[in-house]
């Protein structure tokens, strides 16, 4: 993962947690949630606005919906300016992609899958500034488990629901994690993932499908 400098402290709104039910389903095929159509997403917010995303036909590749991005970046908007951000399960790159677009210094993007780690190598090349953005092919676990200590100060983990890999991805994450780093875990509606330890929820929301919470590490 790319170095690029320290990142304050950041806080966001002192507003308490909440807790959003959006009623649409988690589709990337849903012209509720404002996809661009089939066999894509949309870039929502920031200097690459606007800016489509191929969804392949991919075993467990759910792309999170461009209306459950658009809250969720609204939630991390104070936070994102220089963060060193980390998405995990990469897939089409949507998470990691739009925090670099709203003002992330820098996006580790991770994906096992070979033609969509070649993908998303290719979309970073063609954005301006996609320098930012470094993919790496590899094992989501292995690569949580050799970033260095308090490298990354928000995470997103947002596996394939069958793998059941939340336990896994978080303990190996755990140590690269700063010491004020923001966490999204994103996992079934009907079995949802909690991170436990030091993370305390700072805002969540559910879908048909998905429960997608977003956590701040408390000290």
């Amino acid at each position: 993962m790319g170095e690029n400098g320290a990142h304050g402290s950041t806080r966001l709104s002192a507003a308490p947690c909440g807790r959003i039910r959006l009623n649409t389903p988690r589709n990337r095929r849903s012209n509720t949630d404002r996809n661009t159509g089939p066999g894509s997403v949309r870039i929502v917010g920031g200097r690459w606005r606007g800016t489509r995303l191929d969804v392949p036909a991919v075993a467990g590749l759910r792309p999170t919906s461009d209306r459950v991005r658009e809250t969720l970046f609204n939630w991390l908007q104070p936070a994102l300016p220089g963060a060193r951000v980390l998405d995990l399960f990469a897939g089409t790159g949507a998470l990691g992609l739009e925090a670099v677009s709203r003002g992330a210094a820098h996006a580790l993007l991770v994906e096992r899958d070979a033609g969509l780690a070649a993908a998303l190598t290719a979309a970073a090349a063609r954005l301006p500034g996609g320098d930012a953005v470094t993919v790496r092919r590899g094992d989501a676990l292995q690569v949580a488990a050799g970033l260095p200590a308090g490298s990354v100060d928000l995470a997103f983990v947002d596996p394939p629901f069958a793998a059941d890999l939340w336990g896994g991805a978080l303990e190996a994450l755990a140590p690269a994690m700063a010491a004020d780093a923001w966490l999204y875990v994103e996992s079934s509606s009907a079995q949802p993932a909690f991170p436990g330890g030091a993370w305390r929820l700072h805002r969540e929301l559910q879908t048909r499908e998905a429960h997608c919470a977003l956590y701040r590490r408390a000290g």
